[in-house]
C-alpha cells in the first residue's frame, strides 16, 4: 500500500488510514484494529515525531514548550494522515505543536467560554437554563492544539479537573429544569464500556433528564474504539445523541466512515461540530467537500465554530467574515442538510451566538425585502402587519 495515499487521493474519497507509516513496523491487523493498542502507541514525544516527520524549527520549539500547556498525543490512525514533509498539511496543523502556542496575546483567555464561572459543582457546567455540560474525564485520544479546555485537559495545563461525581448527581436530581446532559471533558468515549454504562444508568435514573448527548472526537481520532459491544451498550439509553468533531475531509477515512455508520445503525443520531481554522478548512471549497462527505457518513453538519480565544491559538484563528463567506458558498449550492450553523461562543461565557449572512435587506409596513443565494431580490408581502379577522372583531383565539 502506498503510505502517501491519504494525501495524494482526492479529499472526497474514503481512503484507508492503515497501515501507512506503521507498515514498516509490521503491525498485525488485530493489533492495529485494537483501540487499546492504538492508545499505547500514540506519538507523545519529540523523538516520536522526528522519527516520522521532517519538523520545522517552529514545530520543534512548539513540542519542547507544549509540556507546559497541553500534552502532545496523536493516535497512529490519525498520524497516518499527516504529510511527513509539509508543515502546512491541514491534519498536521491541528495536532503538531508550534511555537505560536507560546505567544501571549491580550485578547486570548485561559477559559474563553466562561465555564469555570458557571460551575456550581466541580466538573458540572450549568450555563444554559435547561442543560448542563458534565466533564467526565480530562483525557483525549489525541490533543487538538486549539483545545478550548487546554487549561484542564491532558494533565499538564494550569488547572486540574476534579469532578465531584456524587455532588454532580445530587445537583442534577435537585434541579428539575435540567432536561439535557452533555458528556464531555476530555473525551467520554475513553471511559471503559463498564464505567460509561454505569454513568449512563445513573443519569437515566433521574426522571426529568430527557436525553443525553456525548461530545467526542474519538470516532475521528480512534475509530477502533467504536465496537459493536460499545454501540449495543449505548443503544440501551436512547434517546442518546452524539456530536463528533471533524474539521477536514481527509479525516473521514474508510475506517471512520465504518465507525460512524455503526453508531448510526444503532439508532444514535450524529451531528458534527467543526472549528473554523486557518490553513485547515477556511477555504469554502474544502469545507463544502467536508460537509458533503459527512452526509455520506450519515452525519449532519451541526455547528461551525469561530475558533475560541484560547491562549496560543492566534495562528489558527481566521476572521468572522471568512465563516460567513463559507456559509454563503454552501447555502443554495448544496443540500440544506449540509449547511451548519456558524456560531461564535461569546467570550467570557455569553453562550453560542448564531452568525449568518445578511439575507434580510429591508422591512417596511407591508413587505419584507430579501435576497437569495444568487443575490436576486424578492419582496415578500408580510401578513404579520395586518390584523386577522378575529382580532378585528375583538375575539380571542385560543
Amino acid at each position: 500500500m502506498d503510505p502517501f495515499l491519504p494525501f495524494s487521493a482526492p479529499d472526497h474519497a474514503f481512503t484507508s488510514a492503515a497501515p501507512g507509516y506503521w507498515e514498516k513496523e509490521a503491525v498485525a491487523p488485530h493489533d492495529w484494529n485494537n483501540w487499546a493498542w492504538q492508545m499505547r502507541h500514540r506519538v507523545t514525544s519529540l523523538a516520536g515525531l522526528e522519527s516520522r516527520l521532517v519538523l520545522t524549527q517552529a514545530e520543534r520549539a512548539g513540542v519542547i514548550l507544549s509540556g507546559q500547556k497541553l500534552a502532545l498525543a496523536i493516535t497512529p490512525h490519525f498520524f497516518n494522515l499527516i504529510h511527513p514533509t509539509d508543515p502546512d498539511c491541514p491534519i498536521r496543523r491541528q495536532v503538531v505543536p508550534r511555537i505560536e502556542e507560546s505567544w501571549d496575546n491580550p485578547e486570548e483567555m485561559a477559559d474563553p467560554c466562561g465555564e469555570d464561572s458557571h460551575m456550581p459543582v466541580p466538573g458540572l457546567v450549568h450555563r444554559y437554563p435547561d442543560r448542563v455540560l458534565f466533564l467526565v474525564t480530562d483525557r483525549c485520544a489525541s490533543y487538538c492544539r486549539y483545545c478550548t479546555r487546554s487549561r484542564v485537559v491532558s494533565g499538564v495545563g494550569e488547572q486540574e479537573l476534579h469532578t465531584e461525581w456524587e455532588a454532580a448527581f445530587r445537583y442534577l436530581e435537585q434541579h428539575r429544569e435540567i432536561r439535557d446532559v452533555l458528556l464531555s471533558g476530555g473525551d467520554a468515549l475513553l471511559l471503559s464500556d463498564k464505567r460509561l454504562e454505569s454513568l449512563l444508568q445513573r443519569l437515566r435514573s433521574i426522571p426529568h433528564i430527557e436525553f443525553i448527548r456525548i461530545g467526542s472526537r474519538v470516532p475521528i481520532f480512534l475509530p477502533q474504539r467504536i465496537t459493536p459491544a460499545l454501540c449495543q451498550m449505548l443503544a440501551q439509553f436512547h434517546p442518546l445523541w452524539m456530536s463528533v468533531h471533524a474539521n477536514h475531509p481527509r479525516e473521514l477515512t474508510s475506517e471512520v466512515k465504518a465507525a460512524l455508520e455503526l453508531l448510526a445503525n444503532h439508532g444514535i443520531p450524529l451531528g458534527n461540530q467543526s472549528v473554523l481554522l486557518r490553513g485547515v478548512n477556511h477555504d469554502p471549497a474544502v469545507y463544502k467537500i467536508l460537509v458533503q462527505k459527512l452526509l455520506r457518513c450519515r452525519v449532519r453538519p451541526y455547528y461551525l465554530y469561530q475558533c475560541d480565544l484560547i491562549k496560543g491559538s492566534s495562528h489558527l484563528r481566521t476572521s468572522v467574515a471568512k465563516g460567513i463567506d463559507i456559509i454563503e458558498h454552501l447555502r443554495g449550492h448544496t443540500s440544506g442538510y449540509a449547511v451548519p450553523q456558524f456560531v461564535i461562543d461569546a467570550p467570557g461565557g455569553g453562550g453560542k451566538v448564531p452568525i449568518n449572512p445578511d439575507y434580510l435587506i429591508n422591512r417596511d409596513d407591508g413587505h419584507t425585502l430579501i435576497r437569495n443565494y444568487e443575490n436576486k431580490i424578492f419582496a415578500y408581502p408580510d401578513p404579520a402587519t395586518a390584523p386577522l379577522p378575529f382580532e378585528i372583531a375583538g375575539c380571542r383565539r385560543d
